[in-house]
């Protein structure tokens, strides 16, 4: 994707690849209510984007409100249980944690509030179970994909301090292509509309907002 492809100022459908900034709105705009997920590798730069966003710090143990909207990251749950589970093999706190943030996630678009959240991009079948709730309460789920290359992915896992293992990331990378490829030719069904930011094309956004039709 080039950051010069001239955007539409909200979500694009399926398929299409936006980039913000480029018409001098720097924003995408959704439905309010919608559920918003932020997806990519790990290290991809989804909780940096939180960050400038946001304002976040990375220390927060709650979903951030801002207005009707929460915004939530997995670090939050995960510093959460810190104090709990700080001794705990990682194969285990890392479930624990997963499923804390998914819950989140689902009671704050079950009150009807609009939802920023960072999520687990490779994993297909979360897309589906946050696709069905959001029917259920009468609600979108939109997808913002953050497609880097792997080795700037790699690259931001070194900088937080948090690596995957070797095959882990390389199954990561295997499911990420299948769902960029997807995305990019309009069938990717869980999502009412993608769009698809390499890094340039993220750093010129500077806002998510809900007040899109």
């Amino acid at each position: 994707m080039s950051a010069d492809t001239p955007p539409p100022a909200s979500g694009a459908p399926i398929g299409h690849v936006p980039s913000p900034g480029a018409d001098g709105s720097g924003h995408l705009a959704y439905p309010p209510g919608s559920l918003v997920l932020l997806a990519g590798l790990p290290g991809a730069g989804k909780s940096t984007l939180l960050d400038r966003l946001y304002g976040l710090r990375g220390d927060e143990r709650e979903p951030v409100r801002t207005g009707e909207v929460r915004v939530i990251d997995s670090r939050q749950s995960r510093n959460w249980w810190a104090r709990y589970l700080g001794p705990i093999p990682p194969r285990i706190r890392t479930p624990i944690v997963h499923a804390t943030h998914v819950s989140r996630i689902a009671r704050a678009l079950v009150r009807g509030h609009g939802v920023v959240a960072h999520t687990r991009g490779t994993w297909p079948h979360i897309l589906y179970g946050f696709a069905w709730l959001a029917r259920r309460v009468g609600s979108e789920v939109h997808l913002i994909m953050l497609d880097v290359e792997p080795e700037v992915a790699r690259a931001g896992q070194l900088s937080r301090g948090r690596v995957v293992t070797g095959a882990g990331f390389a199954r990561h990378c295997r499911r990420w292509r299948v769902l960029v490829d997807r995305a990019r030719g309009g069938s990717l069904p869980p999502a009412a509309s993608v769009t698809v930011l390499d890094r340039p094309a993220s750093d010129l956004l500077c806002a998510i907002r809900f007040d899109g039709p």
